[in-house]
């Protein structure tokens, strides 16, 4: 079943919301007094595995050209 762009396209969008969401946490998390450094790490890990997944999403939407 191939994959549709528009379905990438909505799924790039989703995980965009995603990443900026967990930016903010992240930043407000660093700027309390107290920090949780394992809890801190994690949402870094999964920011970092969105960028991931973002990259891949958005090489998927450019056609292959001919060599």
């Amino acid at each position: 079943m191939p994959i549709d762009s528009a379905d990438i396209s909505h799924r790039l969008a989703e995980l965009r919301i995603e990443h900026r969401d967990l930016d903010l946490a992240i930043a407000r998390m660093q700027a309390a007094s107290e920090v949780d450094d394992l809890a801190l790490r994690r949402l870094k890990k999964r920011k970092l595995m969105l960028k991931d997944w973002i990259a891949k999403l958005e090489s998927m939407l450019i056609p292959d050209t001919p060599a």
